[in-house]
């Protein structure tokens, strides 16, 4: 399941991919798979993103 919610914080933040990924201390290609769906990031790799969007886990990561 592709998820928006953490791409449109990313967005809303003004950041690339890559921008994020650095901060976050990933790959942009690996930033790119979990907006697509396509990987699963651990608990320490969402809380890390969730503090680089200024968002919660369940903002982010909960599905409704």
């Amino acid at each position: 399941m592709k998820n928006i919610k953490m791409k449109v914080a990313r967005v809303e933040k003004d950041l690339s991919q890559a921008q994020l990924a650095k901060l976050v201390g990933v790959s942009r290609q690996t930033i790119g798979l979990i907006e697509l769906g396509k990987y699963n990031p651990s608990l320490a790799l969402c809380i890390s993103i969730c503090k680089a969007l200024s968002k919660t886990l369940d903002d982010l990561f909960w599905e409704e």
